[in-house]
């Protein structure tokens, strides 16, 4: 069974410095059919202008992972932390008892476009803690390769039964990602476009797997495509 979000139905904000799509509900925007999918809570697609950002703010009991998909966002937090998130680079933070983190755009010109993404913890009251690990082009390209997951070798750790899995495709490009027994996917289209299990899904689509034994999907264009793999 295959759920399509379509981009246009997402819950958008406009800020002027902040443009936000909110696949999930998020803030004031609440859409009680819309209230996360399995452990994923928010996935919001961010388009912030340079020189902007969120100050300094907190959170506790999730898991924060940060992708960006052009751009650079600078992060800064309590636990001495700094550092420039790029396209390639993956960001987790657990937030447990509570950290307190800013994100800015460190450019005066150019606009950071990001995935900022947000999954239950398997328990609360964890430790905070942060990482990041980068990937060139050629490690993403041409597959689905895990960034995160819980003891997921070559990804930054995540403290839930999940992973997050991203490829790049080229125009014609199928892969496949079987799942087990039980497990379910959420599918997002970050740009470009492709087909997933007879489904289309352009950029900022989103699709909520079910009661399915693989994810086959095929691009259309050069595509950038995030599998959520979850309990």
């Amino acid at each position: 069974m295959i759920i399509k979000r379509p981009a246009a139905e997402r819950g958008h904000l406009d800020h002027g410095w902040l443009d936000a799509r909110h696949t999930f509900s998020f803030g004031h925007y609440v859409e009680p059919e819309h209230m996360g999918f399995r452990a994923l809570q928010v996935l919001n697609e961010d388009r912030v202008q340079g020189g902007q950002g969120f100050g300094m703010h907190p959170h506790n009991d999730m898991e924060i992972v940060t992708w960006v998909l052009d751009g650079a966002l600078e992060h800064k937090d309590n636990m001495g932390n700094g550092s420039v998130i790029v396209p390639g680079k993956v960001q987790r933070m657990t937030a447990g008892t509570g950290v307190l983190h800013s994100e800015a755009n460190p450019s005066a010109e150019q606009p950071v476009h990001l995935l900022q993404i947000w999954l239950l913890p398997e328990e609360r009251g964890l430790t905070p803690s942060y990482e990041e690990r980068a990937y060139d082009d050629a490690d993403l390209r041409g597959g689905l390769r895990p960034i995160a997951g819980r003891g997921v070798a070559g990804a930054v750790h995540i403290h839930q039964d999940a992973q997050i899995l991203v490829g790049r495709l080229d125009d014609g490009t199928a892969v496949t990602h079987t799942l087990a027994d039980g497990r379910h996917a959420w599918v997002q289209v970050a740009r470009g476009s492709v087909t997933l299990n007879g489904v289309d899904l352009d950029a900022g689509d989103g699709a909520a797997v079910s009661e399915e034994t693989a994810l086959e999907l095929t691009s259309h264009a050069d595509s950038e495509v995030l599998v959520f793999d979850l309990a």
